[in-house]
This record gives C-alpha cells, sequence and structure tokens, in this order.
C-alpha cells in the first residue's frame, strides 16, 4: 500500500502513538538518509549553477536583442525582432518535462549521455535562456526613455548606450529577474530527477516515491525549500542595497 505523509501520521495515531512520534523517527533517520541528500544537494547546485551561467551568457543578448531591434529601439529590425520573438516564445511555450524529452539527442551529442546531472544541464540551459531574455526585456522596457535619448543627442554610440546606460540603469530589475531565473531552475531541476537527470529531484523519486519512503519525500522538500529561501533572501537583499543608489 502507497503511503503518503498524511497517511504516516494517522497511522501513527491509530497505534496510540502521536504525530510527534512520526517527527521523531523522521530526524532518527536523518543521519542515515544524509550523505545522499548532501550529494543530491550538490548535484542540484551543480546544475542550477551552470543552467544559470549558460541561461546569462545567452539570454541577456537575446533580451538586449528583443529592445534594441523594436520599432523604437536603438537599431530598428521588426524582422530580426519577430524571429528573436518567435524563438524566445517556442521556448518558453514548451512544458520543461516535455522539453527534456524533446532535447534527449542533442544531450547525448554533446555531453556523451541523456542521464546524471551533467545532462540535466543542457534542457535546464535551454529553459533558462528564453525565460531569462524575456525577463531582460522586461527590465530594459523600464529605463527612462529620457535617459537613452538624452545619451542618444549627446553622439554616444548605440553599443555604449546599451552597455553604460540601459543595463546600468536597469541593474536591479536584471537582477531581480535573475533571481526568479535561479527559483524557477531548482524546480526545474527537481523535474529533471524524472528522467534520471540526478539531483533532490531523482532521490524523491527513486528513494520516496518508488520504495514508499516517505522521510525521503520530507527530507527533499525541506532542503528544497531551504535552498530556495535563502538564495532569494540573497537576492532581495541585494536589490534592496541597490536600490538605495
Amino acid at each position: 500500500m502507497i503511503t503518503t505523509p498524511v497517511d504516516t501520521f494517522v497511522l501513527a495515531s491509530a497505534d496510540g502513538g502521536t504525530a510527534w512520534g512520526a517527527l521523531w523517527a523522521f530526524f532518527q533517520e536523518w543521519p542515515a538518509m544524509w550523505p545522499d541528500l548532501w550529494l543530491g544537494t550538490q548535484d542540484t547546485l551543480y546544475m542550477v549553477w551552470w543552467a544559470t551561467f549558460f541561461g546569462v551568457l545567452f539570454g541577456l543578448p537575446l533580451g538586449v536583442l528583443l529592445v534594441v531591434t523594436d520599432r523604437e529601439g536603438l537599431v530598428p529590425a521588426p524582422v530580426v525582432r519577430a524571429v528573436a520573438s518567435a524563438v524566445v516564445n517556442i521556448g518558453r511555450s514548451l512544458p520543461f518535462i516535455v522539453l527534456m524529452v524533446a532535447v534527449l539527442t542533442l544531450t547525448r551529442f554533446l555531453v556523451g549521455t541523456t542521464i546524471g546531472p551533467t545532462a540535466a544541464i543542457v534542457p535546464l540551459s535551454i529553459g533558462a535562456i528564453p525565460f531569462f531574455a524575456r525577463l531582460v526585456e522586461t527590465s530594459l522596457r523600464e529605463v527612462d526613455r529620457e535617459v537613452i535619448e538624452a545619451a542618444h543627442a549627446m553622439g554616444t554610440r548605440k553599443f555604449t548606450i546599451v552597455g553604460k546606460v540601459m543595463l546600468p540603469e536597469a541593474l536591479t530589475g536584471l537582477i531581480a529577474g535573475l533571481m526568479m531565473t535561479v527559483v524557477t531552475l531548482i524546480s526545474y531541476s527537481a523535474m529533471a530527477g524524472a528522467i534520471g537527470g540526478g539531483g533532490l529531484g531523482d532521490l524523491a523519486i527513486r528513494e520516496g516515491y518508488q520504495r514508499f519512503n516517505d522521510h525521503y519525500l520530507w527530507a527533499t522538500v525541506i532542503l528544497l525549500v531551504v535552498i530556495v529561501q535563502v538564495l532569494q533572501s540573497l537576492g532581495d537583499l541585494l536589490v534592496r542595497r541597490l536600490s538605495r543608489h
């Protein structure tokens, strides 16, 4: 019979135990689970780190391209923008679990395998690029138009306007968008466990769901929540400090 965490509490009470007894059993098993949990945490952070790196590396220029090639942009190019926007929309419209399966051939070509944390970086990066690009576009559009026009009127080159005016002015929004991307990638990395991507998601499915071990499910949920809270808090702190300047 498959049991859930709620069932565990109910059964414990029915047998004369308490919910505290179930929690005590969970904490007693924590030392035995910790080596697997620590390895899963490392794999999750490894996947998210590199996916974030590639997401920013390609998503930032793609987001800038969407803005500068707009009709009122620095270099109006409707056709280029339409193509770039279509690519971003397609990338964002695919559910991540579908995207992982769709790029299995590409993943095998790039890293030589379709399982493990390194293989999961490929679909994670592909999913992060259009997501972050849209956030970059939104942040850049919030830059005061008069600031851009003033820099243009002083004869500043268009490339310099992007690097010295638009990006610095949108820095707070870019940092907030980056943290949103990181949090999204953490949830994506958990889904990557469904096809052997490694990390906490793989641990939850393999040890928790398939072997009916609720303690692993609780532990992975706790660790994922802690990771998200810590990273989001650091991001919020950085945004607040940048907003004061």
